[in-house]
């Protein structure tokens, strides 16, 4: 996978959690979940971007660990969010963002490995 590839595909991932985010309705308690996993999604993205303009190997790398952070967070908040029953919102769509978001944490773990 290049790199770009990635890029696009953290961005897609980001665009479409705040897209599946919009279909469950506004409480107390969504609130906070929205919240959480939107920064925690777009995060990610925003990081790897950083890391394609690191101004040396390691700070490549120390962008590239904080998006994998980010994915790990965001993965805990699908997990919650399932947990509480709001995957009910669009179940195609949540299983999907799950699915990415476990491919996504492998690539970035197995682009943190590779930059050690």
């Amino acid at each position: 996978m290049r790199q770009n590839d990635l890029s696009e595909r953290l961005f897609r991932f980001s665009v479409r959690t705040i897209k599946y985010l919009r279909k469950i309705p506004f409480n107390d308690e969504t609130k906070v979940l929205k919240n959480q996993l939107i920064k925690s999604s777009s995060s990610t993205c925003a990081n790897y971007e950083e890391s394609q303009a690191g101004s040396s190997k390691a700070d490549f790398a120390n962008k590239v660990r904080i998006s994998l952070r980010e994915m790990r967070e965001t993965i805990f908040w699908l997990r919650l969010m399932k947990e509480l029953d709001y995957q009910k919102y669009d179940v195609e769509e949540f299983q999907w963002l799950e699915n990415e978001s476990k491919e996504l944490s492998k690539i970035l773990g197995s682009i943190c490995q590779k930059s050690k």
